[in-house]
């Protein structure tokens, strides 16, 4: 895979978040960020690619937080914790999830449909295979994902294990925008898909 302007884009937003949150927290602690960035930018070169996916900065957090395991000191959930709570630090991060509005807006809901049969041409090994689900009595968005490049890139590199800190990380992103979201099983856990299902924040 190419380290290009947007895999380095979200390697800055995602690096100076766990920096930020680094120095926060952990100041009687010696950190190699250098040797993170360097990582990182190897697990990109190393990762197969998926093309202009709408999940690449997904698949970027991956090789991210795979850098991090590989080059700290800190445990896979120490890890998850100073990024996850960086990330909620980022007023950045915030402004470019949007809001439960904009994410939910019916209208978005063509473009995802196009995006649900491209997936499952399987132009690239590695992308995220979705079924894209309408507003239901239960739900107002549901995504049923039987591949996850996630998943992909942890097993091509040796740590399935990681894969499944990154799933929480659903629930951060959702919490930022102000939905609900109900999930009983993930293909990091061993299910055969993964059942996302968005609501508007009951309160």
């Amino acid at each position: 895979m190419t380290y290009g302007v947007v895999e380095r884009l979200y390697g800055w937003f995602y690096h100076g978040s766990y920096k930020f949150e680094i120095k926060r927290t952990y100041k009687e602690k010696k950190v190699n960020t250098e040797k993170i960035k360097k990582e990182y930018i190897s697990v990109i070169h190393r990762a197969k690619d998926i093309g202009h996916s709408r999940l690449l900065s997904a698949y970027c957090m991956a090789a991210y937080f795979i850098a991090l395991n590989n080059t700290t000191t800190f445990t896979p959930e120490e890890n998850y914790e100073i990024l996850k709570n960086g990330l909620y630090a980022n007023k950045l991060f915030h402004i470019a999830m949007g809001n439960v509005n904009s994410y939910l807006n019916p209208k978005k809901m063509k473009k995802r449909k196009e995006w649900e049969i491209q997936s499952h041409l399987r132009k690239y090994e590695n992308d995220w295979i979705v079924d894209v689900l309408g507003k239901t009595e239960e739900f107002e968005l549901g995504y049923n994902y039987y591949q996850c490049g996630i998943c992909k890139l942890c097993e091509d590199e040796n740590c399935f294990e990681l894969a499944k800190y990154l799933c929480q990380l659903d629930f951060v992103m959702a919490d930022m925008m102000g939905m609900e979201l109900i999930r009983t099983q993930t293909i990091a856990e061993g299910a055969q898909y993964c059942d996302f299902r968005y609501s508007k924040e009951k309160l």
